[in-house]
């Protein structure tokens, strides 16, 4: 028997235990360690999802804990699970594994992928805020008119009670409330049930999920995996779609797993064209071709609409963007700055100066988000810092760029501008024909 443990951010960590290691008395899976999302470690991995080997269940330490946990838990080896991580920070990972004395590995999609008895479309990017989830419910938009039921599944975000977090099914922002649900998850969960009026699942145990959702109350012809960070699917594709972004360009071929997205991808599609320089844009295009010539190429602008752009023309803004792609996924623009930028705003006010509590300490951690403030929500200080650091930045208007509702979850007293975007194609091919051929091969009946 071996000792291992899992290095990972509350998702793809659990999904690799439960579908490689879970029942295997070949292992022994001693810890957890969480890194990216805070407040996530001190926990355990119930009982109760782990199985019949960890009656106990698996106790979560920090990232940081890692040498001294090889050590004393005579630890063999360690597998690397989460996701949208630069290449360097990969290897030094693994550095400091086998200098404490265990093996290094990351396990693949063939040990971890679950094959559902209906097609599989799933939607990947090569970074955090890559327009991943705006291509997700565009797919669904454009299944939908053909007359096709579409079940969408989300990559996990188990921040809470994970024996409750089991199986989620959200179908109203009703279910939202009932699952307490974090504001980083409503960002992906809110969309599909308000704006695209379609049922998303999510949750701890990916192949129980899959199966209430091929059997969705609502019907389901299609599941759509709308995958997390730069993660590859959970669920083995029939069409595997990834979203590159010319706003970074390289990190298509710089950061792990993005590049196995990269390589894997059925169809790419090459985003926010409208705001990348054309020398960035054919780098990335240079670089698919390299590493996927294959691929059907798909161009496409994020397409932004300003509810109130009076309020930002000459008048000093604060502008809040979502949160995961302004620390880990590293943006240093994002459609809010796009949209403050083109309506004309005075000055972007600093937050930082005001940033309170764990505010305050993101900021710290991610010096290089700047000007910009990430709606930061994984739990309810978070959410209480976010409403008095709000509260406190003497600004004209509040420039909003969450995919959700933000003044539902916070009060907001100074005059507030909503940005939107979707996925706008360019020319062709576009997803229309993609997905028409890819319905008619898998001879998809409405």
């Amino acid at each position: 028997m071996r000792n291992v443990i899992i290095i990972g951010a509350a998702g793809r960590d659990f999904h690799n235990f439960n579908t490689f290691f879970r029942g295997d008395k070949s292992f022994n899976v001693v810890a957890f360690t969480a890194a990216q999302i805070p407040d996530i470690d001190g926990r355990k991995y119930p009982k109760e999802l782990a199985g019949d080997l960890y009656p106990n269940g698996i106790p979560i330490y920090a990232e940081s804990e890692l040498p001294r946990l090889i050590k004393e838990l005579e630890v063999d080896v360690c597998v690397f699970a989460y996701s949208d991580v630069p290449y360097p920070r990969v290897m030094n990972m693994s550095a400091i594994v086998n200098a404490a004395g265990a093996d290094f590995g990351m396990l693949g999609p063939k040990k971890t992928m679950i094959k559902s008895t209906k097609p599989v479309i799933a939607v990947g990017a090569t970074r955090t805020g890559c327009g991943k989830s705006q291509t997700s419910r565009k797919i669904i938009e454009i299944l939908v008119e053909m007359g096709l039921k579409v079940v969408a599944v989300r990559h996990p975000m188990p921040y809470g009670d994970l024996v409750k977090q089991k199986v989620q099914r959200f179908a109203s922002v009703e279910d939202l409330k009932k699952h307490n649900c974090t504001i980083e998850e409503m960002e992906e969960y809110e969309p599909h049930v308000v704006t695209k009026r379609n049922v998303i699942y999510a949750g701890v145990d990916y192949e129980a999920i899959l199966r209430e959702a091929e059997k969705d109350p609502d019907g389901c012809d299609i599941i759509l995996w709308d995958g997390g960070n730069n993660d590859f699917p959970f669920y083995k594709p029939d069409l595997m779609v990834g979203v590159v972004d010319p706003l970074r360009p390289n990190a298509e071929i710089s950061y792990y797993p993005g590049e196995v997205v990269a390589r894997i991808a059925d169809v790419i599609c090459i985003n926010k064209i409208d705001s990348a320089s054309l020398d960035n844009i054919n780098i990335v295009r240079n670089n698919i071709a390299k590493i996927n010539p294959n691929a059907t190429v798909i161009d496409a602008a994020s397409y932004l609409t300003v509810d109130k752009p009076e309020l930002i023309t000459g008048k000093n803004v604060l502008v809040i963007e979502d949160g995961p792609t302004l620390t880990h996924g590293e943006m240093k623009i994002g459609a809010g700055t796009v949209a403050a930028l083109k309506f004309g705003a005075g000055k972007l006010i600093d937050p930082r100066p005001y940033a309170l509590g764990k505010l305050k300490n993101t900021f710290e951690t991610y010096p290089e988000i700047g000007v910009l403030l990430p709606a930061m929500g994984y739990g309810d200080q978070q959410v209480q810092d976010l409403e008095k650091t709000i509260a406190n930045t003497p600004c004209d208007a509040v420039v909003i760029a969450t995919p959700i509702d933000l003044q539902r979850i916070v009060k907001i007293k100074q005059p507030t501008v909503k940005v939107d975007y979707e996925l706008q194609e360019i020319g062709f091919p576009n997803f229309n024909t993609v997905l028409k051929e890819f319905v008619e091969k898998q001879n998809i009946k409405k």
